[in-house]
């Protein structure tokens, strides 16, 4: 039995992540434990789980609180884990906020509370896994950064420097863990219909799919299938990458 983390897991990349690899769990063995920071997040995600298949009755999948941002947070989760004796053998880091401003405008808090979160929280919860995988021998980190990483993104200097620095530190993970096959890799996703690209007018849209070569936006489904390809063993050759999920994106000029 594979146990999966999923964080970020109530809505979004995060529950369509957490979806695919409890559809995968009976012929892949996946135990899945999907994150949220609420009771009211868990809710959703046992909504979900709750007609999701599971491969073995003793493993059933899990919904479980959790704030990366704060380090007790992190640390009172894995111990539940090993109380429950689940050691994970697949971390995707998928939770993260915005707090968008420009540079200039930007405050101390809304840096801090960004970086704090999606970089320093993303690693916290890697370090942790490690432990365990390293005793294993095997193991998957799939990071979710974003298109934003590489390309810059006005208003998002936070943000992007977060996701820049969440693809670095895997590749560095990447070379430090190679030889117990344990691999690091991100998926950056384009831009993904959800709440935010629903919310934008036609005009906006179009805007935005001229930079497009597929001309859609992708679906939360995209990112789930590259990162349960990440996570198998047909992709155990395949580490310290980052997989650019973004409809032509990145070689548009």
């Amino acid at each position: 039995m594979k146990s999966v983390i999923v964080t970020g897991a109530s809505r979004g990349i995060g529950a369509s992540v957490a979806k695919k690899f409890a559809a995968l769990s009976p012929d892949h063995h996946y135990q899945v434990i999907a994150t949220a920071t609420s009771a009211k997040g868990t809710d959703k995600i046992n909504d979900y789980l709750s007609s999701c298949p599971i491969a073995d009755q003793n493993y059933p999948h899990m919904a479980m609180e959790l704030d990366i941002s704060c380090a007790e947070s992190i640390a009172a989760f894995y111990e539940r884990l090993a109380e429950l004796h689940i050691n994970p053998a697949i971390l995707v880091n998928n939770a993260g906020i915005t707090r968008d401003n420009l540079a200039l405008r930007i405050k101390q808090e809304e840096w801090d509370q960004v970086i704090h979160t999606n970089l320093t929280g993303s690693f916290m919860m890697a370090k942790k896994a490690l432990k365990t995988m390293l005793k294993a021998r095997w193991g998957r980190i799939i990071n979710i950064s974003s298109v934003v990483a590489s390309r810059g993104n006005p208003g998002q200097v936070n943000y992007v420097a977060s996701k820049a620095g969440v693809e670095g530190f895997s590749r560095v993970l990447a070379l430090e863990t190679a030889n117990r096959n344990i691999t690091v890799n991100s998926v950056a996703p384009g831009f993904i219909v959800t709440d935010m690209t629903d919310k934008l007018n036609q005009q906006q849209k179009e805007t935005l799919l001229e930079h497009i070569p597929l001309r859609r936006f992708g679906s939360t489904e995209d990112i789930a299938a590259a990162v349960a390809f990440l996570a198998s063993e047909q992709a155990g050759y395949i580490t310290g990458i980052t997989l650019p999920v973004n409809g032509g994106m990145h070689i548009h000029a």
